[in-house]
């Protein structure tokens, strides 16, 4: 099986929602074809619920028919060398048929204006076609691996829930599926072939604000949560401006702002000619590397007091402010690592150029496996400015550098 085929009939699973068990055992079956031992696992939504980045109510957790599935290849003594972790997941999010040109879990082939070969469907940059990089990254080592002198293993991980934060790489991290332990492990979400060694964490909040209602006639019997929202608003962006001059850290210097806030959904009244009684509205904030989701959602929630306190309103009906979905911790691994150095030399070998390592405004499984004690590289093809968008496009050079880079790494890591 070719690497192109693999990444088409990837996606063309509709892995939305919980449905990856389907595609995950033709994952499975095909690493079984290409001569890897084969691993499964599930999450538990009871254990999951004691992790800080999930909901504490298991029942909000979804698990069930959620498998994860690994691959893995052994060479020389596997027991003397170390083991590399290929990591990529198979779910992605929901596409809006209707703003996509063609349909998005049919891969199409097409070109850029410069001639190079792009693919196009929903996954094909988060994160299928990476995960297509990672298997036939590992069968090239394989390849390599009697005249290079290699000793350890090379797993190639297709987890479930990433896009729900990480279920099926936190169980692994959790609770270790195989029978060894795990020395360092590569990433491959989307980074333009660049190494990234930081990841940025987000708290998840929602905000129910409780007014008063009144006919439109007599908006001043009422009281509106409008006004006492904007306030709100002002004092978290004011905090968000403070935070990106007083937070500092030397893989983010290059982003306008840093530690990002978004209130993504705001909810309001319920007539056009009532004063609006109710408001809800649910945001992230960004945590920098080194920092607790603890400690940036305790800096929200005194802003949010203040405003309280300087408001009569608020004071005697003060509103709402819990966690809600998804918490994302951030993690850093030190660019001496081994996997850093090694990833470095790989891309030089490869003809990238030498790019220091950065930081990212998103998370990834990365800080599960760095919570665990695996030093972990985020590395991989396509750009995140494609992912979670219409008609998501790959242009498949970057794949197959990608997946000559990863290669190379993992070959000069079991050299190691």
């Amino acid at each position: 099986m070719e690497m192109r085929t693999f990444a088409e009939r990837l996606i063309e699973f509709p892995t939305v929602g919980g449905g990856e068990a389907e595609a995950a055992a033709w994952t499975r079956e095909r690493l079984d074809d290409l001569g890897f031992e084969t691993y499964e696992w599930a999450a538990d939504a009871e254990v999951l619920a004691q992790h800080s980045s999930f909901p504490d109510d298991p029942s909000l957790i979804d698990t069930e028919n959620r498998p994860s599935v690994a691959g893995v290849l052994e060479f020389g003594d596997p027991a003397t060398g170390p083991t590399l972790i290929l990591n990529g997941h198979l779910d992605v999010v929901p596409a809006d048929e209707d703003a996509w040109s063609s349909p998005p879990f049919e891969p199409v082939w097409g070109e850029t204006d410069d001639g190079e070969e792009t693919l196009t469907g929903r996954g094909a940059v988060d994160m299928k076609a990476p995960v297509a990089a990672c298997v036939f990254a590992a069968l090239d080592a394989a390849e390599r691996a009697e005249d290079a002198d290699l000793n350890g293993r090379l797993v190639v991980e297709a987890v479930a829930g990433e896009e729900e934060g990480g279920i099926g790489a936190a169980a692994a991290a959790l609770s270790n599926p195989y029978p060894f332990e795990r020395d360092a492990a590569i990433v491959a979400e989307p980074t333009e072939l660049t190494p990234i060694t930081a990841t940025e964490g987000t708290v998840m909040k929602r905000l129910e604000i409780q007014g008063r209602a009144a006919h439109a006639a007599s908006r001043w019997r009422g009281e509106d949560v409008l006004p006492h929202f904007e306030r709100i608003r002002a004092a978290f962006k004011d905090l968000e401006a403070k935070r990106g001059e007083t937070v500092t850290h030397p893989l983010y210097e290059e982003y306008p702002v840093p530690w990002p806030i978004v209130i993504g959904i705001v909810e309001a009244g319920n007539w056009a000619s009532s004063v609006p009684s109710s408001l809800t509205a649910e945001m992230r904030f960004g945590v920098a590397p080194g920092e607790t989701v603890d400690e940036v959602e305790q800096q929200y929630e005194d802003a949010l007091q203040s405003v309280v306190d300087g408001d009569e309103w608020l004071s005697e009906h003060p509103p709402s402010f819990e966690r809600f979905s998804i918490q994302f911790e951030s993690a850093q691994t030190e660019a001496d690592e081994p996997i850093v150095r090694t990833l470095r030399s790989a891309m030089l070998d490869t003809g990238l150029p030498d790019t220091d390592p950065r930081g990212a405004t998103y998370g990834a499984d990365s800080r599960h496996y760095v919570a665990a004690g695996i030093p972990t590289v985020v590395f991989g093809p396509g750009t995140i400015e494609q992912t979670h968008f219409p008609d998501e496009t790959i242009e498949w050079p970057d794949v197959e550098q990608a997946r000559e880079t990863i290669a190379e790494a993992a070959v000069q890591f079991l050299q190691s």
